[in-house]
């Protein structure tokens, strides 16, 4: 496979050189007409003159110039430059056939722009404003059935992976809005891949900002991005949508409904979906539709030999709607509702080795379960705007759900001599009801002066949940002559929480560059579980015996005030914010358990701190520095007395004495984009340092049962870097992207086992190359290999070291030729060199897809294949300091699939045909 990269990578080279011989080189520079200084990342591009069509851009660095290789053209053409704040530039020629040199082109400041006023001109392929990136989607030309995720992926500087996470230049984006408000969900996986391409006018990239941030105007503090689509207006107004059935072998099934109403402002949105091809979610890939794992899906852990990022086979029934208007130019309004029901089935086998300073225990075990959910969760978010400098958000949630659960498992352990220690049998089945209310009220008041600003953020949350369990095991103890542990018992449980927050935060401007904050913060909280165990009573044939040791009663509130102080500094290349706040709480607990009545009362004074730094070099280059100081209490289940029986093998008990944990974090972060080479580079360095964290410890008896407490550790502490380099070459039909990148994290850990103190040191690092090869509208090629290697070494403990690699390589191709045809495949190789015999170290996965289209391209009949040499496995490893636990789970094997896709759509003054245009 490896050789397969090296002959592809061979190949994409004489395809650009040979096409290198017919580009000629155009260069200039850009200036400001008065002060003759020069205009950095101002945007320099070619269109035809008959249809405004791009050709080629470019941005200028901080000498104001500008080079470009361009294809010979022999037709008229326009040259434009587009700076924020100045007067388009534009001049006619009569073709481009020969390099060059265009000299200095002078722009004219547009005196009529405003900070708060945009002039409409003709769209440039990209503007850089002060802290938004915006493309003018019409500028990149996508194939007419494309969805948003190909979009994207042809913009400078962004990276969607197999997985949907999208960067731009280097940031990870938490955010995607449609026309400013959210499609479904706010990480936008729905609206990528069910949104076409053709009806998005512009794509604009902002830093992330929360709620109470964007409303006060207060500069961002996250390390995210934020996405905001708008629609073309033309596209605005009408409907479209895709439905989709499909059957396959091995009684498989897949279907779909994506239909979308847009009359302006308003926005109607409804998707479905149902099958049994472990997809539980509404995205569909263009190709491959709902297949699991058809784009070779990698987030599956850096010791997993899988091919598919979960355990077992679902059946899942989605319906969801979307809903957003302008009710009023005051008032903005926006919700969705969806329901959900998933089954899931399966086998699982493991085989775990843990370690003892005592030696070793062996435990094999097998299960079988089946797992149903039912779903429904709405939420809603009305923007009313009071007055110009008054607004208040109220964004309300609620979700019900519904859970049952059957299980049937065994287990055996033994000792390393082959001494059997214990064993069990059982079979289990659960149900549960759970409801949730959230709500949050942002208000914000800005005044006369600029950046005085009063906001306020209520929140609230409550949480209901009702169990009953069903319980029938028995484990038989080998050693110790202990006596065996037979249960057949219903359990039920209730549990409540809730709580509510109120932020109230002034800020006063002291100079124009200087602000300080003043405020606090209050929460309350509440939380109670009530557990009540019965045994069967033989001679009333019911569950009616009451268990003490079972059965318990815990509750907590959680009273703080927390007073803050922040200051920023703001100047035209750097930003400094500093926040310091003190939290004053009162921590009370109660629990009940054997007629025994436990009170534990604390206060704490807890401090917290963060201070941020960043630095802008140019438009695309950035520095940023964060640390961050915190506390956290442990939990009442950590601190109470109460002992937990509900595992035979496990008994876990609450430590009174339990400090809480302080963590101290540091985040350095380097990115550079150069929009004028369309290559760029990230580098971010992160480490975190706990004192007094809880960690888990456990005693084991001669049997091989535990008993499980709490403890502080100090002194730990994981350090993590990361880089990343991409680069982007165009040359008429052929659109070259690749990168490098790797991640490496270290940590040294503490931890008890058998009551004995150990240290662990673990070594990570994982290099990675991909590149994606276009042949404009014809043919997708994207190879990647991706390595990693884990090392750990222990102190103080019986181990020595442990080490394993694991490769993956990927290949995924889409041809777009014949007409009509769509021919897709995706091949990954894994391999783990640490499964343990028994299980198969390496595998294959390879689905394959062909489609034809009819009626214009609005009827696609299709044949999919998952899994076509039939080898998907999943076999996991899990390494801790203290077990290696191999894992083997149901998957899915190879199947057959048969479906039809159907497109429909009518926009009010679209153009025939859909056609994509390079104007405004």
């Amino acid at each position: 496979m490896t050789k397969l990269i090296s002959f592809l990578s061979l190949f994409f080279f004489f395809v650009f050189a040979a096409n290198a011989q017919n580009d000629i080189t155009v260069k200039g520079t850009v200036l400001d007409v008065n002060t003759q200084l020069p205009l950095e990342l101002a945007t320099v591009y070619f269109t035809t003159v008959k249809d405004s069509t791009v050709i080629e851009y470019a941005t200028t660095d901080k000498n104001g110039a500008f080079r470009m290789n361009i294809k010979k053209f022999d037709k008229p053409v326009f040259l434009k430059v587009n700076y924020m704040g100045y007067q388009t530039y534009y001049e006619e020629y009569k073709g481009l056939t020969e390099s060059k040199d265009f000299g200095k082109v002078y722009l004219i400041e547009n005196v009529n722009a405003l900070n708060d006023v945009v002039i409409k001109t003709e769209a440039a392929p990209i503007t850089i404003k002060k802290d938004t990136l915006e493309f003018n989607a019409a500028s990149y030309k996508v194939r007419p059935d494309s969805n948003v995720e190909t979009l994207l992926k042809q913009l400078p500087g962004f990276d969607v992976d197999n997985d949907g996470k999208i960067t731009v230049n280097g940031r990870e984006v938490n955010q995607v809005l449609v026309n400013g408000k959210t499609f479904f969900d706010k990480d936008g996986a729905i609206a990528i891949k069910n949104l076409p391409a053709d009806i998005i006018k512009k794509v604009q990239v902002s830093d992330f900002k929360t709620k109470k941030e964007e409303l006060s105007k207060q500069e961002s503090t996250s390390d995210f991005s934020s996405i905001n689509i708008t629609i073309d207006e033309k596209k605005n107004k009408g409907y479209f949508g895709k439905v989709m059935g499909g059957y396959g072998t091995d009684d498989r099934y897949e279907a779909n409904v994506n239909l979308n109403f847009f009359n302006n402002k308003q926005k109607i949105s409804l998707l479905a979906s149902s099958n049994n091809i472990n997809s539980t979610g509404f995205s569909m890939d263009d190709v491959f539709d709902n297949m699991s794992g058809g784009r070779n899906s990698s987030g599956r852990g850096g010791n997993s030999n899988s091919g598919s990022s979960g355990k077992g086979i679902t059946q899942s029934n989605l319906v969801g709607i979307n809903y957003s208007d302008d009710w009023t130019k005051d008032l903005l309004a926006m919700g969705s509702y969806n329901f959900s029901n998933t089954v899931n089935k399966n086998d699982s086998k493991a085989n775990q080795l843990s370690f003892l300073p005592t030696g070793n225990i062996i435990t094999e075990s097998e299960s079988k379960t089946r797992n149903e959910s039912t779903g429904n969760n709405a939420n809603f978010e009305l923007e009313y705007k009071i007055d110009p400098k008054t607004r208040i958000v109220v964004a309300p949630k609620v979700s019900q759900s519904r859970t049952n659960s059957n299980a049937i498992s065994s287990s055996s352990s033994e000792d390393e001599n082959g001494n059997p220690l214990n064993e069990s049998t059982g079979s289990s089945y659960s149900e549960s009801n759970n409801t949730n209310f959230a709500n949050t009220i942002n208000f914000n008041k800005a005044f006369e002066r600029k950046s005085r600003n009063l906001s306020v953020v209520f929140t609230n949350n409550n949480t209901n949940s009702d169990s009953d369990a069903l319980n029938i095991s028995e484990t038989i103890f080998y050693q110790d002559n202990k006596p065996n542990d037979e249960r057949n018992q219903k359990t039920r449980k209730k549990s409540t929480s809730d709580s509510y927050s109120a932020d109230i935060e002034y800020t006063e401007p002291i100079t124009d560059s200087l602000r300080i904050r003043i405020g606090s913060d209050f929460d309350w909280k509440s939380t109670s579980n009530d557990e009540r165990t019965f045994n069967f009573d033989a001679d009333t044939q019911a569950y009616t015996d009451y268990n003490q040791a079972l059965s318990n009663y815990t509750s907590s509130t959680q009273n703080s005030v927390t007073p803050k102080v922040g200051v920023t500094l703001q100047k035209n290349k750097f930003t400094v914010n500093l926040d310091s706040r003190t939290s004053i709480v009162n921590f009370d607990n109660h629990s009940l358990y054997l007629n025994n009545a436990s009170d534990l009362n604390k206060k704490y004074a807890l401090p917290f701190a963060t201070a941020l730094l960043r630095y802008k070099f140019s438009r695309s280059k950035n520095l940023s520095f964060k640390y961050d100081y915190s506390n956290t209490l442990p939990s009442a289940a950590q601190l109470m007395p109460v002992v937990n029986l509900s595992n035979p093998l496990n008994t876990i008990v609450g430590n009174p004495d339990l400090n809480p944990i302080e963590k101290s974090s540091v985040n350095f972060n380097f990115r550079n984009y150069d929009f004028r080479s369309r290559s760029g580079y990230s580098v971010n360095l992160k480490g975190d340092y706990y004192d007094n964290d809880i960690v888990s410890t456990s005693v084991y008896d001669d049997s091989g049962k535990r008993t499980t407490t709490y403890l502080n550790i100090s002194g730990v502490y994981n350090i993590s870097l990361g880089a990343n380099w991409n680069q982007s070459v165009k040359s008429g039909a052929h659109t070259l992207r690749y990168g490098l990148g790797i991640s490496g994290n270290y940590t040294f850990d503490k931890g008890f086992t058998n009551a004995v103190l150990y240290n662990a040191k673990s070594t990570g690092i994982t290099p990675k190359i991909y590149m994606s090869y276009d042949y404009g509208e014809i043919l997708t090629i994207a190879p990647s290999y991706n390595l990693s290697y884990n090392q750990s070494k222990y102190e103080n403990y019986s181990r020595d070291a442990t080490s394993n690699v694991v490769h993956r390589i990927n290949l995924q191709t889409t041809m777009y030729w014949p007409e009509n045809l769509i021919f897709g495949n995706d091949f990954g190789y894994t391999y783990n060199s640490n499964i343990s015999d028994g299980f198969k170290k390496d595998f294959y996965l390879w689905n394959t897809s062909l489609s034809y289209g009819f009626l214009d391209k609005k009827l696609y009949a299709k044949v999919k294949v998952y899994d076509v040499l039939n080898q998907n496995l999943s076999a996991t490893r899990t390494i801790s300091a203290t077990s290696i636990r191999d894992e083997e789970n149901t998957v899915l094997r190879r199947y057959v699939m048969f479906s039809l896709a159907y497109k429909i759509g009518n926009f009010t003054g679209s153009e025939k045909g859909g056609k994509r245009r390079s104007r405004d």
